[in-house]
Protein backbone atom coordinates (compact mmCIF):
# COMPACT_ATOMS: atom_id res chain seq x y z
CA UNK A 1 0.00 0.00 0.00
CA UNK A 2 1.37 3.09 -1.02
CA UNK A 3 -0.11 6.68 0.89
CA UNK A 4 0.43 9.81 -1.17
CA UNK A 5 -0.99 12.97 1.03
CA UNK A 6 0.32 15.59 -1.25
CA UNK A 7 -2.43 16.99 -1.68
CA UNK A 8 -3.13 17.94 1.64
CA UNK A 9 -2.76 19.63 4.22
CA UNK A 10 -2.41 18.78 8.06
CA UNK A 11 -2.45 19.81 11.75
CA UNK A 12 -1.08 17.63 14.47
CA UNK A 13 -2.03 19.05 18.26
CA UNK A 14 0.51 18.42 20.51
CA UNK A 15 3.32 17.89 18.01
CA UNK A 16 6.41 18.92 19.21
CA UNK A 17 7.19 15.29 21.26
CA UNK A 18 5.96 11.64 21.72
CA UNK A 19 3.13 10.10 19.48
CA UNK A 20 2.25 13.61 18.14
CA UNK A 21 5.58 13.85 16.65
CA UNK A 22 5.97 11.08 15.20
CA UNK A 23 2.40 11.29 13.73
CA UNK A 24 3.77 14.79 12.37
CA UNK A 25 6.76 12.85 10.86
CA UNK A 26 4.73 10.04 9.59
CA UNK A 27 2.19 12.54 7.54
CA UNK A 28 5.22 14.43 6.18
CA UNK A 29 6.75 12.09 5.14
CA UNK A 30 3.55 10.81 3.07
CA UNK A 31 3.78 13.93 1.54
CA UNK A 32 1.60 15.93 3.67
CA UNK A 33 1.96 19.52 4.58
CA UNK A 34 2.04 19.57 8.15
CA UNK A 35 1.31 22.28 11.03
CA UNK A 36 3.47 21.54 14.04
CA UNK A 37 2.02 23.07 17.27
CA UNK A 38 3.66 23.45 20.85
CA UNK A 39 3.58 25.67 23.79
CA UNK A 40 6.44 27.53 22.62
CA UNK A 41 8.17 28.70 19.34
CA UNK A 42 11.51 26.52 20.67
CA UNK A 43 9.86 23.63 21.01
CA UNK A 44 8.05 24.24 17.62
CA UNK A 45 11.08 25.32 16.07
CA UNK A 46 13.35 22.16 17.38
CA UNK A 47 10.36 19.51 16.16
CA UNK A 48 10.39 21.09 12.61
CA UNK A 49 14.12 21.21 12.37
CA UNK A 50 14.21 17.38 13.48
CA UNK A 51 11.29 16.45 11.67
CA UNK A 52 13.24 17.86 8.33
CA UNK A 53 16.74 15.84 9.10
CA UNK A 54 14.55 12.50 8.84
CA UNK A 55 11.68 13.45 5.92
CA UNK A 56 13.25 14.41 2.73
CA UNK A 57 11.30 17.30 1.15
CA UNK A 58 9.03 17.91 4.52
CA UNK A 59 6.70 20.15 4.23
CA UNK A 60 6.40 22.08 7.26
CA UNK A 61 5.14 24.95 9.08
CA UNK A 62 4.23 26.13 12.74
CA UNK A 63 2.35 27.49 15.32
CA UNK A 64 3.12 28.32 18.93
CA UNK A 65 0.45 28.80 21.45
CA UNK A 66 -1.88 26.94 24.50
CA UNK A 67 -4.39 24.78 21.97
CA UNK A 68 -5.85 23.80 25.95
CA UNK A 69 -7.50 27.46 26.62
CA UNK A 70 -10.15 28.89 23.61
CA UNK A 71 -7.72 31.96 22.84
CA UNK A 72 -4.85 29.29 22.19
CA UNK A 73 -7.50 27.59 19.42
CA UNK A 74 -8.62 31.06 18.13
CA UNK A 75 -4.57 31.72 17.44
CA UNK A 76 -4.13 28.51 15.47
CA UNK A 77 -7.93 28.79 13.33
CA UNK A 78 -6.17 32.46 12.56
CA UNK A 79 -3.07 31.73 11.98
CA UNK A 80 -4.13 28.32 10.15
CA UNK A 81 -7.67 29.01 8.56
CA UNK A 82 -8.58 25.71 6.89
CA UNK A 83 -7.13 22.18 6.91
CA UNK A 84 -7.55 18.72 5.30
CA UNK A 85 -6.65 16.35 8.36
CA UNK A 86 -6.27 17.10 11.97
CA UNK A 87 -5.45 14.95 14.42
CA UNK A 88 -6.00 16.24 17.77
CA UNK A 89 -3.21 14.76 20.00
CA UNK A 90 -2.80 17.46 23.03
CA UNK A 91 -3.59 15.56 25.94
CA UNK A 92 -2.32 15.44 29.27
CA UNK A 93 -1.95 13.01 32.00
CA UNK A 94 -0.87 13.13 36.08
CA UNK A 95 -1.30 9.84 38.29
CA UNK A 96 -3.23 11.11 41.56
CA UNK A 97 -5.61 9.17 44.11
CA UNK A 98 -9.19 9.99 43.21
CA UNK A 99 -9.92 11.66 46.48
CA UNK A 100 -6.87 13.90 46.29
CA UNK A 101 -8.05 15.18 43.03
CA UNK A 102 -9.79 18.54 43.60
CA UNK A 103 -12.36 20.23 41.15
CA UNK A 104 -9.80 22.56 39.58
CA UNK A 105 -7.57 19.45 38.55
CA UNK A 106 -11.38 17.52 36.94
CA UNK A 107 -11.73 20.66 35.10
CA UNK A 108 -8.43 21.60 33.74
CA UNK A 109 -8.12 17.57 32.21
CA UNK A 110 -11.49 18.40 30.51
CA UNK A 111 -10.57 21.76 29.04
CA UNK A 112 -7.04 20.34 27.61
CA UNK A 113 -8.09 16.79 26.40
CA UNK A 114 -11.35 17.29 25.59
CA UNK A 115 -12.37 21.07 24.85
CA UNK A 116 -9.04 21.27 23.10
CA UNK A 117 -10.09 18.78 20.22
CA UNK A 118 -13.55 19.91 20.43
CA UNK A 119 -12.83 23.40 19.75
CA UNK A 120 -10.74 22.85 16.69
CA UNK A 121 -13.08 20.15 15.25
CA UNK A 122 -16.07 22.39 15.26
CA UNK A 123 -13.99 25.19 13.18
CA UNK A 124 -12.00 22.55 10.42
CA UNK A 125 -14.57 20.21 9.86
CA UNK A 126 -16.82 22.57 8.38
CA UNK A 127 -14.52 23.28 6.04
CA UNK A 128 -13.48 19.66 5.37
CA UNK A 129 -17.54 18.75 4.42
CA UNK A 130 -17.85 22.51 2.32
CA UNK A 131 -14.85 20.67 0.24
CA UNK A 132 -16.46 16.67 0.18
CA UNK A 133 -13.31 15.36 1.99
CA UNK A 134 -11.48 15.38 5.47
CA UNK A 135 -9.92 13.56 8.43
CA UNK A 136 -10.76 13.53 11.89
CA UNK A 137 -8.49 12.06 14.47
CA UNK A 138 -8.91 11.98 18.23
CA UNK A 139 -5.43 10.62 20.21
CA UNK A 140 -7.70 8.73 23.17
CA UNK A 141 -6.60 6.00 25.29
CA UNK A 142 -6.85 2.44 26.34
CA UNK A 143 -7.58 3.95 29.04
CA UNK A 144 -11.04 5.09 27.73
CA UNK A 145 -12.06 1.56 28.15
CA UNK A 146 -9.92 0.60 30.63
CA UNK A 147 -10.06 3.37 33.78
CA UNK A 148 -6.83 3.19 35.66
CA UNK A 149 -7.51 3.72 38.87
CA UNK A 150 -4.60 5.83 39.29
CA UNK A 151 -5.65 8.27 37.38
CA UNK A 152 -9.25 8.60 37.07
CA UNK A 153 -9.59 12.00 35.49
CA UNK A 154 -7.40 11.37 32.89
CA UNK A 155 -9.19 7.73 32.06
CA UNK A 156 -12.75 10.05 31.92
CA UNK A 157 -11.73 12.35 29.60
CA UNK A 158 -10.37 9.64 27.27
CA UNK A 159 -13.78 8.51 27.41
CA UNK A 160 -15.57 11.76 26.38
CA UNK A 161 -13.49 11.72 23.65
CA UNK A 162 -14.27 8.61 22.43
CA UNK A 163 -18.12 9.91 22.25
CA UNK A 164 -17.39 12.92 20.78
CA UNK A 165 -15.48 11.28 17.88
CA UNK A 166 -18.24 9.04 17.59
CA UNK A 167 -20.96 11.53 17.51
CA UNK A 168 -19.19 14.03 14.83
CA UNK A 169 -18.68 10.88 12.86
CA UNK A 170 -22.60 10.40 13.01
CA UNK A 171 -23.11 14.18 12.35
CA UNK A 172 -20.79 14.17 9.21
CA UNK A 173 -22.26 11.10 7.80
CA UNK A 174 -22.09 10.89 3.77
CA UNK A 175 -19.81 14.26 3.83
CA UNK A 176 -16.70 12.50 2.59
CA UNK A 177 -15.26 13.38 6.30
CA UNK A 178 -14.30 10.75 7.90
CA UNK A 179 -13.86 10.67 12.01
CA UNK A 180 -12.52 8.20 14.17
CA UNK A 181 -10.51 7.84 17.52
CA UNK A 182 -7.57 6.12 17.87
CA UNK A 183 -6.53 4.36 21.43
CA UNK A 184 -3.12 3.18 22.11
CA UNK A 185 -1.40 1.34 25.29
CA UNK A 186 1.13 2.19 27.05
CA UNK A 187 3.85 4.03 24.49
CA UNK A 188 7.38 4.91 25.51
CA UNK A 189 6.62 8.97 24.81
CA UNK A 190 8.85 11.50 26.57
CA UNK A 191 6.13 12.22 28.93
CA UNK A 192 5.85 8.54 29.86
CA UNK A 193 9.64 7.87 29.31
CA UNK A 194 10.52 10.57 31.82
CA UNK A 195 7.61 9.37 34.30
CA UNK A 196 9.63 6.15 34.39
CA UNK A 197 12.86 7.59 34.25
CA UNK A 198 12.28 9.57 37.54
CA UNK A 199 10.99 6.07 39.24
CA UNK A 200 14.10 3.80 37.77
CA UNK A 201 16.02 6.99 39.58
CA UNK A 202 14.42 6.84 42.73
CA UNK A 203 14.36 3.10 43.00
CA UNK A 204 17.73 2.57 42.00
CA UNK A 205 16.80 -0.26 38.79
CA UNK A 206 17.63 0.17 34.92
CA UNK A 207 14.41 1.88 33.08
CA UNK A 208 13.85 -1.08 31.12
CA UNK A 209 13.10 -2.80 34.59
CA UNK A 210 10.55 -0.07 35.77
CA UNK A 211 9.16 -0.64 32.28
CA UNK A 212 8.63 -4.35 32.81
CA UNK A 213 7.17 -3.81 35.95
CA UNK A 214 4.63 -1.69 34.80
CA UNK A 215 3.13 -4.02 32.18
CA UNK A 216 3.64 -6.76 34.67
CA UNK A 217 1.80 -5.34 37.30
CA UNK A 218 -0.95 -2.84 35.64
CA UNK A 219 -1.34 -3.92 31.98
CA UNK A 220 -0.69 -7.72 32.77
CA UNK A 221 -3.23 -8.31 29.83
CA UNK A 222 -0.78 -7.00 27.45
CA UNK A 223 -0.39 -9.55 24.58
CA UNK A 224 2.87 -7.81 23.40
CA UNK A 225 4.22 -7.56 26.94
CA UNK A 226 6.19 -4.10 26.51
CA UNK A 227 5.24 -0.57 25.91
CA UNK A 228 4.54 0.20 22.04
CA UNK A 229 6.74 2.75 20.29
CA UNK A 230 5.29 6.25 19.07
CA UNK A 231 6.42 5.10 15.57
CA UNK A 232 4.07 1.98 15.94
CA UNK A 233 0.68 4.32 17.06
CA UNK A 234 1.79 7.34 14.50
CA UNK A 235 1.56 4.39 11.49
CA UNK A 236 -2.41 3.74 12.46
CA UNK A 237 -3.06 7.75 12.40
CA UNK A 238 -1.19 8.32 8.75
CA UNK A 239 -3.52 4.88 7.36
CA UNK A 240 -6.59 6.78 8.66
CA UNK A 241 -5.67 10.32 7.28
CA UNK A 242 -4.98 8.28 3.82
CA UNK A 243 -7.71 7.93 1.06
CA UNK A 244 -7.34 4.12 1.70
CA UNK A 245 -9.46 4.60 5.19
CA UNK A 246 -12.26 6.09 3.21
CA UNK A 247 -14.43 3.69 4.47
CA UNK A 248 -13.42 3.81 8.32
CA UNK A 249 -15.27 6.01 10.07
CA UNK A 250 -17.11 6.13 13.38
CA UNK A 251 -14.37 3.88 14.61
CA UNK A 252 -12.03 3.66 18.12
CA UNK A 253 -9.02 2.07 16.48
CA UNK A 254 -7.09 0.07 18.94
CA UNK A 255 -2.90 0.19 18.54
CA UNK A 256 -3.01 -1.00 22.52
CA UNK A 257 -0.69 -4.21 22.49
CA UNK A 258 -3.63 -6.22 22.94
CA UNK A 259 -4.09 -4.60 26.56
CA UNK A 260 -8.04 -4.08 26.14
CA UNK A 261 -9.76 -7.72 26.53
CA UNK A 262 -12.28 -7.57 23.31
CA UNK A 263 -12.51 -9.14 20.15
CA UNK A 264 -14.74 -5.98 19.10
Amino acid sequence: MHIDLSKRHAIVTGSTAGIGLAIARGLAAAGAHVVVTGRTQSRVDEAIAGIASKVDGARLSGVAGDLGTREGAQQLIAAVPRTDILVNNLGIFEPKPFFDIPDEDWLRFFEVNVMGGVRLARHYAQGMVQRGWGRVQFVSSESAVQIPPEMVHYGVTKTAQLAVSRGLAETLAGTGVTVNAILPGPTRSEGVGDFFGKIAVEQGVPLEQVERDFIATHRPSSLIRRLATVDEVASLAVYLASEQASATTGAAMRVDGGVVRSVV
